[in-house]
């Protein structure tokens, strides 16, 4: 096998499997460590507080908030059920985007919006090949 033959087969075929393995990691698991960590680790703290901006209370706003963070970026990093993962995400991110931070600069809502865009496209393209939903 020459290089051509390589380079056409296996390196520009798997760019974009690549690439959405990549975008996965690092949505996922940026959402994971920043936000369903702390939300996890302090649910008790913050069920008192935590806003309530689909009206069925604190603790079951934080409760889904907590699945879609925590739960569901594990799911999309190892790329298992990655769209319906994806969907609690992108929901999520949603609330947060246009309910939450509705009155905020698009300073304070910057990080929930590129998020929110990040799944979209998740959602959309899949998990590529290097993923679990691909073995299954």
């Amino acid at each position: 096998m020459n290089f051509r033959t390589f380079k056409n087969k296996f390196l520009f075929t798997n760019y974009p499997d690549v690439g959405l393995l990549l975008l996965r990691i690092g949505l996922a698991g940026s959402m994971l460590m920043a936000h369903g960590v702390d939300k996890f680790s302090n649910f008790a703290e913050l069920s008192r507080r935590f806003p309530d901006p689909i009206g069925l209370g604190s603790g079951v706003a934080l409760t889904l908030a907590t699945f879609a963070e925590f739960v569901c970026s594990i799911a999309v990093i190892c790329g298992l059920f990655t769209r319906p993962a994806t969907l609690f995400l992108i929901i999520t991110m949603a609330v947060a985007v246009f309910v939450i931070h509705a009155n905020d600069s698009f300073e304070n809502k910057e990080l929930a919006y590129v998020y929110l865009v990040g799944f979209v496209a998740l959602f959309f393209t899949g998990p590529g090949r290097y993923s679990i939903d691909r073995k299954l």
